[in-house]
Formats: structure tokens, C-alpha cells, sequence
């Protein structure tokens, strides 16, 4: 099986993620898609980060009714910060039987060079890139590479810190959430 892991602290999870990871379970060779839900990115700060759990329970709410997508949990255990290459060597230690390939926005490719051994990740993973809106350029080395394959996806110009932001001051944000999730998120208060 193949498998395409769509990593993100999903604090909270919106319709861009799901419209993105549905497109490619449709469109692409994947199997299925995993939404890592990261405990702690070195490139985010902690403070504003809903619980481990809560943000599982909202990926797992809105993953439920979709057969190709589910929330993954793995990186919870594992050493934080957590970094793509040691997740990768788990997760191939612990399924074998599964390839494994990373799902990533445009503007992370722009940045991948300086990601913790990118190359090994390269050279065994293939990528999936779905088209973001951001400054900067890619590096020539992944122009026309054959482990990396540009997706035709809508552009969601949708973010989780946007949606943090409007519901602090008050604003309807539900047509940008999945039903169950808005609903879990109004019932707990969060980011009031």
C-alpha cells in the first residue's frame, strides 16, 4: 500500500486540508492518506497549540466519513522536536510493508534544503507538492526531479492561524470547517 503522509499540527484542521489530501487520494496513485497530526514542529512555537489530543480528536472527526483519509498519532511518541527523517525511519520500521511518500505545499519545498537530512528523505520517498501562493523560489535541484511530483490541486489559501484569529474576535468561521469539528470546537471554546 502506499501511503501519503500529510503532516501539520492541524490546530485546527479546515477544508483546505481535507480538499487537498481528498484531491490526491482521487487523483494520485496513493492508497490512503495519513494526516501526522505533530505534536511539536521546530518551526512553530508551542503557546498557541491546542492539546495532542484535541487536535487528533479533530482530525478523526473529520477524517471519519472518508475511507482513503486517517489521523495518525505516531508522532506523539516519539522524541520532540519532531523531525520528517526519524518519523520516515519509524514509520518504515514499524510497516514495511508500506511505501511511504510526504505530502507538502509549494512554499515547504522552497524550504526543504534545510530540512534535517533532506537528502536521505529524497532519495527514498517520493513527494507530493500541491501549489501554495508564497514568496521565494524553488531550488534548481528539485526543478524536474523524478521523486518529486507538482499535483494539479486547488489552491487553498486557507490557513489555521487565519481561522484562530477570526474566531478570537468573534467571527463565523463554520462554511471554513467541516460540521463535526466546528461543532467540537464551539462546544469545547477554543481559541476564544
Amino acid at each position: 500500500m502506499k501511503v501519503g503522509l500529510y503532516f501539520g499540527t492541524f490546530n485546527p484542521i479546515h477544508v483546505g486540508h481535507l480538499t487537498i489530501a481528498n484531491h490526491l487520494a482521487e487523483h494520485s496513485d496513493l492508497d490512503q492518506i495519513w494526516f501526522v497530526v505533530t505534536p511539536l514542529s521546530p518551526f512553530k512555537k508551542k503557546n498557541s497549540l491546542l492539546d495532542n489530543q484535541q487536535r487528533l480528536e479533530m482530525v478523526y472527526r473529520a477524517t471519519k466519513d472518508y475511507t482513503k483519509l486517517r489521523p495518525c498519532d505516531i508522532e506523539f511518541g516519539l522524541k520532540q522536536p519532531n523531525y520528517t527523517i526519524d518519523t520516515l525511519t519509524y514509520l518504515f520500521e514499524k510497516f514495511p510493508e508500506h511505501e511511504f511518500a510526504l505530502i507538502m505545499g509549494e512554499d515547504n519545498l522552497k524550504s526543504f534544503h534545510k530540512w534535517k537530512n533532506y537528502e536521505l528523505i529524497i532519495e527514498n520517498h517520493s513527494i507530493y507538492v500541491y501549489p501554495r501562493l508564497s514568496d521565494g523560489k524553488v531550488e534548481s535541484q528539485f526543478n524536474n526531479h523524478p521523486k518529486i511530483e507538482k499535483v494539479n490541486a486547488p489552491i487553498m489559501e486557507l490557513s489555521s492561524t487565519f481561522i484562530r484569529k477570526e474566531i478570537k474576535d468573534g467571527k463565523n468561521i463554520r462554511p471554513m470547517l467541516p460540521m463535526n469539528v466546528w461543532e467540537y470546537l464551539d462546544e469545547m471554546n477554543f481559541y476564544k
